[in-house]
């Protein structure tokens, strides 16, 4: 398998995509969701809501966490999530500003 070649593109290129990427598994997205509507930090309210095993969790909150879209803090022996404010607004932006510069009536 080739090396990528990240090299070559802008570090926003960059950044979006290794958000973008955040968002690239379903389990990923209900978790979001739930984070979304929760509207506050949670801990293990998510495998009852998801019916996924807490290690699956887990690693797909490692993955939001790494890309910065999900906070996360050290309650005694658990973990308390919420969305990061700061990355979320960011994504936001990056991707509106991606999706407003397409322009239908240049299109072949």
């Amino acid at each position: 398998m080739g090396s990528s070649k990240t090299d070559l593109f802008t570090s926003e290129q960059n950044e979006l995509a290794l958000m973008a990427k955040a968002f690239a598994h379903p389990a990923r997205i209900a978790i979001i969701e739930y984070l979304i509507k929760a509207n506050q930090c949670i801990n293990s309210d998510l495998v009852d809501e998801l019916g996924l095993a807490q290690s699956t969790i887990s690693q797909h909150l490692k993955e939001l966490k790494s890309a910065g879209l999900v906070a996360g803090t050290v309650e005694g022996t658990s973990m308390c999530y919420c969305i990061n404010p700061d990355i979320w607004n960011k994504v936001k932006e990056r991707l509106q500003g991606l999706m407003d510069r397409y322009d239908p009536m240049s299109c072949c």
